[in-house]
């Protein structure tokens, strides 16, 4: 691990850490988070020379989690009839294009980075929200915390004795070594989190320890779907905002697929409490 990469991580977890602890600094950094992974797919996306409409997406991508913090929601399924309208939104800009080429492969793509960036960060905001004050935030922690120990141990692994490629023609750098030992430093992380977790019998620690090897394995799935998106791209990084680590989506690419996973499992863990 180089030091720049060291350094950015270190801050990345600091502000991380500060901001979740504070409901407007929180919504603030999901905000800048979608903003920039949405900014970035996109970029990859014109790379492939796809007529996307990036600036209704990520304006789109920002009302997702605004309706979700402030609670805003005009019929009881209000998330699937606001993925309609964003649909029938990007569709109505297709028809004043006088080219119409690829136009299902612009609409799909389009709404696919809104789904994919904006609608799975947002159950962050979601997981905030299970619980109220303090509850939530540790609840946050948990998942985060989780799913990025898992990123730095297949790293620090797989460096050390990663011999055996996993998914080469994917991310040719991540190992079978790295991911069993991403694996084991989220589970044991959340068993040292445990007690950030609701009171609960079952809570034990096998079970959590369980939990973060599934959770965990999820955030590296994530990880590896947003390989395989940046090489079909052509490309190593998603972005150059961080130095040494890459773009935005390099960093939330793991809590994509684990947040959303762990909300529908704590939301359903809780009506049985």
């Amino acid at each position: 691990m180089n030091s720049k990469r060291f350094v950015t991580g270190v801050m990345a977890t600091l502000i991380a850490g500060f901001s979740i602890m504070n409901d407007w600094s929180f919504i603030a950094l999901i905000l800048f988070l979608t903003i920039g992974g949405l900014y970035e797919f996109f970029y990859l996306i014109k790379k492939k020379d796809i007529p996307i409409y990036s600036y209704m997406g990520i304006f789109i991508g920002l009302l997702i989690p605004l309706t979700i913090f402030f609670r805003f929601e005009l019929t009881k399924n209000w998330e699937l009839l606001f993925i309609v309208c964003a649909f029938l939104s990007i569709l109505l800009l297709q028809f004043h294009r006088e080219d119409n080429r690829n136009a299902i492969l612009g609409l799909s793509t389009t709404l696919f980075g809104v789904l994919y960036v904006s609608w799975f960060l947002s159950f962050l905001v979601k997981i905030r929200l299970l619980l109220p004050g303090w509850k939530g935030v540790e609840l946050v922690a948990f998942i985060m915390m989780v799913t990025k120990s898992g990123d730095i141990g297949a790293l620090l692994i797989g460096t050390w004795i990663g011999k055996h490629p996993l998914l080469p023609k994917v991310s040719p750098n991540k190992s079978v070594e790295g991911t069993l030992g991403g694996l084991v430093f989220s589970a044991l992380v959340a068993v040292l989190l445990r007690p950030f977790l609701p009171p609960a019998p079952y809570f034990t620690v096998p079970y959590v320890a369980l939990m973060g090897c599934f959770f965990g394995g999820l955030g590296q799935l994530g990880d590896l779907s947003e390989s395989l998106i940046k090489r079909d791209c052509n490309v190593k990084d998603s972005g150059k905002l961080l130095p040494g680590m890459g773009g935005v989506l390099d960093i939330i690419d793991s809590l994509l697929f684990s947040a959303p996973a762990f909300y529908l499992y704590m939301s359903s863990t809780l009506n049985l409490l």
